[in-house]
């Protein structure tokens, strides 16, 4: 099978598209962080920062004092309610034309190129669009609920696909056209949006992914399988559907692997399991070579971990017998997870694990020396998981291990809606 992408709409002043974008003015202020990298204390204080943010949509429950449960009936009704004011008040702009955009993300001088179109439920049940994480009913059922109760898909999806030639000629032609969007949001990353809306342009990119067998979903595996639930609840309740309907594809901005940089996710520990220093360091030689180091260790190739201890930092390297070829045991995360933290610290599920938490890379080295100053006892940096092996394991059909990748920039909310 190939993967089928459908058009994304670009922004016009009259239409009854099903695609709505924010008026270049207001791109900037509406455009916010996934919804899901908030806690509700969090998401209050940005929405009262910015009023415009789109979080307000994404995160209704800012609307209402704390006495009113996050997940309540009138939570979802204030998001559609907010969502539709703000496409009456010109906020939000429908669109007709047929076109793609590129949404192209800037971070710390590494620039990522994605497209913006939307994906069909059917590619991803019949897993042309590969997973490699499992979902949370919980999870998928508040973002079920907010897409079905607005009528709306409003935070895309992270793909990623094999580079192709063809595909990025015709993005780089397109961005020499002048943007529609170009802001730097407060963390430093720079937003920038184009359309390609010339037909020999959008065809020869439509071609090019009839050729494409497989993409993956790189983060946002909830919403995508909530949207996806909630196409096919709309097929049960519109059983003469066409499969052209709205609700049989997912927004989502595809991204070529090449551009594409997975982050360190490193690991601290609140106890030894009862080993005293000494005795877990003996443990630690048993699986790994360790050399002390009188500087941080940020690993700098697959098979080597640092470790914090003591307020002494190893560089540990794994001995062959530990290694696997296995596209999941072979992952650094696995053999760490096999080799130390499962048999000696007894961490068996680290999903749910109380004494175990996980630090993302962009918060830098220091911040484990920082957690094992105040409420661990031990830190692990990670050599980064690739998108190679991503692939691999997602071509496996397995699932990789919790905590495994951290993508950064992350994509904005509410520069794209689309309506279902």
């Amino acid at each position: 099978m190939v993967a089928s992408v459908l058009l994304s709409r670009a922004t016009s002043t009259c239409s009854l598209a099903s695609m709505a974008c924010p008026q270049a003015e207001k791109a900037e202020r509406v455009a916010a962080l996934p919804y899901d990298v908030y806690n509700r204390e969090e998401a209050c204080r940005e929405v009262a920062r910015e009023p415009l943010s789109f979080l307000k949509i994404d995160r209704a429950e800012t609307q209402f004092d704390s006495s009113v449960d996050t997940y309540a009936p009138e939570v979802y009704a204030k998001a559609k309610e907010l969502l539709e004011n703000a496409i009456a008040d010109g906020t939000f702009v429908k669109d007709s034309d047929q076109a793609y955009y590129i949404y192209e993300l800037t971070m710390d001088g590494r620039v990522q190129t994605g497209l913006v179109a939307c994906v069909s439920i059917d590619d991803y049940e019949s897993n042309v669009i590969k997973k490699h994480e499992n979902t949370r009913a919980d999870k998928e059922l508040d973002r079920i609920t907010h897409v079905d109760t607005c009528n709306a898909q409003t935070g895309p999806i992270f793909l990623a696909y094999r580079a192709n030639v063809v595909i990025n000629g015709e993005i780089d032609k397109a961005k020499k056209n002048p943007s529609l969007y170009n802001f730097v949001s407060p963390d430093g990353v720079r937003h920038q949006v184009w359309k390609i809306s010339e037909p020999q342009s959008v065809e020869a990119i439509r071609g090019a992914f009839e050729g494409i067998s497989s993409i993956y979903i790189a983060d946002g595996h909830h919403r995508a399988a909530s949207a996806v639930k909630v196409g096919l609840k709309r097929r049960a309740e519109n059983p003469q559907y066409t499969g052209k309907e709205e609700f049989n594809y997912f927004l989502s901005v595809l991204f070529p692997d090449e551009q594409l940089k997975i982050l360190d996710y490193n690991r601290v520990l609140k106890d030894l399991n009862g080993y005293t220093e000494q005795d877990f360091l003996e443990k630690v030689k048993e699986k790994f070579t360790v050399e002390e180091s009188a500087v941080q260790v940020q690993p700098d190739k697959q098979g080597t971990f640092g470790m914090y201890l003591g307020k002494k930092w190893y560089r540990l390297t794994a001995k062959p017998e530990i290694l696997s070829d296995d596209p999941v045991d072979g992952l650094d995360v696995s053999v760490l997870q096999n080799a130390l933290l499962s048999p000696v610290l007894g961490i068996k599920d680290p999903k749910t694990d109380a004494r175990i938490d996980f630090v993302g890379g962009i918060r830098g080295i220091g911040e484990l020396e920082r957690r094992c100053e105040t409420d661990c006892v031990l830190a692990f940096s990670m050599y980064p998981t690739s998108i190679a092996q991503l692939f691999a394991v997602a071509d496996a059909g397995r699932l990789m291990p919790p905590k495994s990748t951290w993508f950064e920039p992350k994509l904005r909310s509410g520069l794209f809606i689309h309506q279902i």
